[in-house]
C-alpha cells in the first residue's frame, strides 16, 4: 500500500507594521506552543539596519535578500519537522506571497492597529533601530491581507496575552499545557467602531456554503444560512433587534422576579426591563456595543466589559467567539470575574430557528429532555415535572401543531461527546437544523413566539435558547454559578444543518 504523505509542518507568519506587537505576540505564541521562533529583525543585514536607523526606508532591493533569509529559515524548520513562529512586517502582498508560496503549512497572522495607536506605542519604545518617523512610510506601503490570503486578523488594542489567546483560538492551535486556558481580557482599551445602522458593525463569516453575520450591538448573531437557505429567523442589517433575536444573555438569562435578589448579605435591585411583568429580563449586555477582538474568514471573536452598576455591583470581562467549519456554527461564550468579590452569574443566547415552513406548526421538534419547569403568570418557575405522558414530551420528533411553548426543559439526555441535541426538522423529515448544547448548558428554553409584540413575527421561528441556569436563578439559586475573583465560566453551543448538500456533495 502507498505510504500516506505526512501533513505539512505548521508555520505561523506574524505580520504587521512596526509597533504592532509582532515580536511580543510571536514570543508568547512560541512559549505557549513550545515552538521555536525568530524575529525578522534578526535577518536584516548591517547595511539595512544602518539605513533604517538613519531614517531612510528600505526599498524592494534591500528587502529581497532579507525575505530570502527568512524563507530559508522557514524551510529549515519545516524540513526538520519543527513547527515554528516567525515575524515579518511583510507589508506588501508580494512579500507575503514570497514567504507563503510553496509552504503549505504556513498560516498568516495579521496584527491590525490604527496609525494613532501604533504611533503612540513606537513613541514609548526606546533603544530600537526603527524610528517612529518611518511609520508613515510603513502605512503608505501597507497592503492589508485580502480574503484569498486566509489571514487571521487580531486587533492589537488589547493586552498581548489577550492578542495571543485570540490568535491561538482562531488559528485552532492546541497548547500542550494548562496555559491553554483563555487569558482574561481585563485591560482592554476601547476602540470606536464605525456605525453601520441600528446594530452597528456587521462581521461576516463564511465557510463553504455557510454564511453567518455577527453584529456590534450586543455581539448578537444576526444571520446564519447554509447552501442559500436561512436557518435562523433573524433580522436584516438595517433593522433593529427585536424579541431578543440572536442576543447574548449576560449575566443572567430569562427573568429575575421583581428584579430583586439577595447575594452575600446584600439586597440588590435590578432595573425592571420587563415592566409589564415587573421583572428584569435577559441580562445587562444586550444593548451594549461589543468590540471586535479578532477575526478570520470563518471565525470572529468579540468582547466587552460589564462594569459595576446598580443592581449588579460586579466586574466581568466577557467575550464570545463564533466559528464556522464543516460541521456548522460553533459558539463559545466566556466570562471572567475581574472584580475583587464573588459574583452571581448565568448566561444564555436567544436564536430563533426556522426550516422555511412559514409558521412553525408543521415543523418537527425534538427536545431530549426528561423534565420541564412549570411557571406562574409572570413566567417564573414554580416547580419541575416529568414530561412523560404530557403535551411537553418531545423526546421523539413530532409536529409542534398549535401548541404554544414558552418552556424551560432540563434533565437533558446527552451523547458520548456530552452534547444534548435539539432538532427542528422540515415536515418532510429530510432536512433541518440541530442545535447542540455543550459545556455549561444545563437548561434549554423553547419558545414558539406566540406573545411577540410584532404579530407578523409570531410563530415564524422557534427560539431554542441554551442556558446555564433557569429563570429567577438570582433569587432561587437554582443552577446559579458563583464566580470567585479571577474565575471564569464557559458556555458552548452550536448549529448543525443536515439534509442539505455541502460543497463537494458530501451531504
Amino acid at each position: 500500500m502507498p505510504v500516506e504523505a505526512a501533513p505539512p509542518t505548521p508555520l505561523v507568519l506574524v505580520v504587521g507594521v512596526s509597533g504592532s506587537g509582532k515580536t511580543t505576540v510571536a514570543r508568547l505564541l512560541a512559549e505557549r506552543l513550545g515552538w521555536p521562533h525568530r524575529d525578522a529583525d534578526e535577518f536584516h543585514s548591517p547595511a539595512n539596519r544602518a539605513k533604517m536607523a538613519a531614517g531612510h526606508p528600505l526599498d524592494d532591493a534591500d528587502r529581497a535578500p532579507w525575505l530570502a533569509a527568512i524563507g530559508a529559515w522557514m524551510d529549515e524548520e519545516s524540513a526538520a519537522h519543527r513547527p515554528a513562529v516567525v515575524t515579518c512586517s511583510a507589508l506588501k502582498r508580494s512579500y507575503r506571497d514570497r514567504l507563503l508560496r510553496d509552504r503549505p503549512g504556513a498560516r498568516l497572522l495579521y496584527l491590525h492597529g490604527t496609525p494613532e495607536l501604533v504611533r503612540a506605542r513606537l513613541g514609548a519604545r526606546h533603544g530600537h533601530f526603527f524610528p517612529p518617523a518611518l511609520l508613515d512610510s510603513q502605512f503608505a506601503d501597507l497592503q492589508e491581507p485580502g480574503p484569498d490570503e486566509h489571514p487571521v486578523v487580531v486587533e492589537v488594542d488589547q493586552p498581548p496575552e489577550a492578542v495571543t489567546a485570540a490568535a491561538l483560538s482562531l488559528l485552532d492551535l492546541t497548547v500542550p499545557s494548562p496555559s491553554s486556558e483563555e487569558a482574561p481580557m481585563s485591560e482592554q482599551t476601547p476602540r470606536s467602531a464605525r456605525s453601520a445602522g441600528p446594530t452597528g458593525e456587521q462581521w461576516e463569516l463564511r465557510h463553504g456554503g455557510q454564511r453567518a453575520v455577527v453584529v456590534e450591538l450586543g455581539g448578537a448573531l444576526r444571520h446564519y444560512e447554509a447552501d442559500g437557505a436561512d436557518l435562523l429567523d433573524g433580522f436584516a442589517a438595517d433593522e433593529p433587534v427585536t424579541s431578543g433575536r440572536g442576543q447574548l444573555l449576560v449575566p443572567w438569562p430569562n427573568r429575575v422576579g421583581g428584579g430583586r435578589y439577595r447575594f452575600d448579605g446584600a439586597d440588590l435591585q435590578l432595573p425592571l426591563s420587563e415592566p409589564e411583568r415587573h421583572n428584569a429580563i435577559h441580562g445587562l449586555l444586550r444593548w451594549t456595543p461589543w468590540r471586535l477582538l479578532a477575526h478570520s474568514g470563518d471565525a470572529v471573536r468579540v468582547g466587552t466589559t460589564l462594569h459595576p452598576q446598580p443592581g449588579y455591583p460586579f466586574l466581568l470581562e466577557v467575550f464570545a467567539e463564533y466559528r464556522l467549519d464543516d460541521d456548522g456554527l460553533a459558539v463559545l461564550v466566556r466570562a471572567v470575574n475581574a472584580g475583587p468579590t464573588r459574583a452571581p452569574y448565568g448566561v444564555g443566547q436567544h436564536p430563533y430557528l426556522t426550516v422555511g415552513t412559514g409558521l412553525v406548526d408543521t415543523a418537527l421538534l425534538t427536545v431530549p429532555a426528561r423534565h420541564r419547569l412549570t411557571t406562574d403568570e409572570e413566567g417564573l418557575p414554580t416547580g419541575e415535572e416529568p414530561v412523560e405522558g404530557t403535551a411537553y414530551d418531545f423526546r421523539s420528533a413530532r409536529p409542534i401543531g398549535a401548541q404554544a411553548l414558552d418552556t424551560a426543559f432540563t434533565g437533558l439526555e446527552r451523547d458520548a461527546a456530552g452534547r444534548a441535541v435539539v432538532r427542528l426538522a422540515h415536515p418532510s423529515g429530510r432536512r433541518g437544523t440541530d442545535l447542540w448544547l455543550g459545556e455549561g448548558t444545563r437548561y434549554v428554553q423553547i419558545y414558539t413566539g406566540d406573545t411577540l409584540g410584532e404579530p407578523g413575527r409570531r410563530r415564524r421561528g422557534v427560539a431554542v435558547e441554551p442556558m446555564s441556569c433557569p429563570a429567577d436563578a438570582f433569587r432561587t439559586g437554582s443552577g446559579l454559578t458563583v464566580l470567585e475573583p479571577g474565575a471564569g465560566h464557559v458556555l458552548r453551543w452550536g448549529l448543525r444543518p443536515w439534509g442539505r448538500t455541502e460543497p463537494g456533495g458530501t451531504r
